[in-house]
């Protein structure tokens, strides 16, 4: 299993066997079969690597950060700190916009959502959004424009799951003072052209949030050539670890934001009756923070940047063109997301006959493949597709066309149970 390729010769090669060698949960066996992991788009495995820098915390430092003044305490800060460079370069960030740390992509939003939005919008205001989109970043919206009056809007989407980017000068108005977007779909891969839609934003001077999740571990990004205002994205997505994650913002922005958590490391003066906040991003980052997750997330970065995440991109291209190669040896399934490949990354959601999608997803576990079944938090969509759920395989770095052959078997045996 050496190479990430089916006989293509435009395809960048991965050495697979060295990198599934480097993840503990890959050399498990699920119902004693191989283990398939196609659940990519929920949470990614780990590495050695990055388990090892999360133990190295708790065994040879354990301390907390920015207040002791012992050897251990300040290697942590050391290490927390450095993490928040690493992040800054791997997404391209210069010193005008900065990274503050979350439990995650949800947590992130709703910092926006009650620091920008509650606090400067009111009623005539509008926000803009998609029905693609994650409930993290739709629900978040529907809240803070309840609170302010303001108008929530929908840039219109096509019936296979694509935005309508014509329609864009109809609903991004001189009203719309933020507009928020997925980079790339959790449900079909569809990735939206965010430089259009960053334009029209722009060209309102509207503030734009790009909700990063699905895309920023699979994908470079610049966020200077991207010039979005905020971006969001987790740790336990990009081989990192859960309950941490990352809001970049604009300084200029975040400067006038309000912070969503109050306490202690936040402050640098406090009286009886007021206090003084510390500078961004520090303001934003209220009580001790998930410093062995931070630290273990700088690990991350690591290994995806030695990995290349030009070359993660060229991997997962291959394998959704695979994948997509042997459906059409299934009968009677049914799809969704743009036929356009170039348009989407590596998730691939379908539906078999008439089976329920958990019912698939249970007789795809007895075959040793891990995919997520349901919804996925975009129910929005699910109402666009006439359906109320699917069956999502969604593939990363250490996935091989041998995953999707385990699937594409696993669904023989679907038919043979409900057929």
């Amino acid at each position: 299993m050496k190479q990430s390729t089916f006989d293509r010769q435009d395809s960048v090669t991965l050495d697979l066997d060295h990198l599934r060698a480097q993840f503990p949960m890959l050399q498990r066996r699920m119902r004693g079969k191989r283990f398939a992991y196609l659940d990519n788009g929920a949470t990614s495995l780990k590495p050695e690597s990055v388990i090892a820098a999360e133990q190295h915390y708790y065994t040879e430092l354990s301390a907390n950060i920015h207040r002791g003044v012992y050897e251990f305490s300040e290697q942590a800060t050391v290490e927390y700190d450095q993490t928040r460079e690493k992040v800054a370069r791997f997404i391209g960030a210069e010193s005008d916009g900065s990274i503050v740390f979350t439990k995650g992509t949800t947590e992130a939003i709703n910092v926006v959502a009650y620091g920008f939005v509650r606090k400067f919008f009111g009623p005539g205001d509008e926000l803009v959004t998609t029905e693609i989109e994650h409930h993290a970043n739709l629900v978040p919206w529907q809240e803070a424009c309840k609170a302010t009056g303001a108008t929530l809007r929908f840039i219109p989407v096509n019936p296979d799951g694509s935005l309508q980017l014509d329609a864009l000068e109809d609903v991004i108005t001189e009203r719309t003072k933020l507009v928020a977007v997925t980079a790339m779909s959790n449900v079909t891969g569809y990735m939206p052209d965010l430089a259009r839609i960053i334009a029209a934003a722009r060209a309102r001077e509207a503030v734009v949030l790009v909700d990063g999740a699905q895309y920023v571990s699979h994908h470079p990004v610049n966020v200077r050539s991207l010039d979005c205002d905020f971006l969001v994205f987790s740790g336990h997505k990009m081989c990192g670890p859960t309950g941490v994650g990352v809001l970049y913002a604009k300084n200029e922005v975040l400067e006038q934001m309000d912070p969503l958590i109050y306490g202690g490391d936040m402050v640098t003066k406090v009286r009886r009756d007021e206090a003084t906040y510390k500078p961004i991003p520090d303001r934003f980052e209220g009580g001790t923070p998930n410093i062995a997750g931070v630290i273990a997330l700088g690990a991350a970065v690591d290994f995806l940047s030695q990995v290349g995440m030009q070359a993660i991109a060229a991997h997962e291209r291959d394998l959704l063109a695979y994948m997509v190669e042997r459906a059409r040896e299934v009968d009677e399934l049914v799809t969704y997301g743009p036929d356009d490949l170039s348009s989407r990354g590596g998730i691939f959601s379908f539906n078999y006959a008439d089976v329920h999608p958990h019912d698939a997803g249970a007789l795809l576990d007895q075959e040793g493949v891990a995919v997520r079944t349901g919804f996925h938090c975009a129910q929005p969509l699910m109402q666009v597709f006439g359906v109320t759920g699917t069956v999502r395989a969604s593939f990363y770095l250490y996935n091989s066309t041998e995953d999707i052959d385990a699937l594409v078997n696993g669904l023989a045996r679907i038919k043979g149970v409900f057929g």
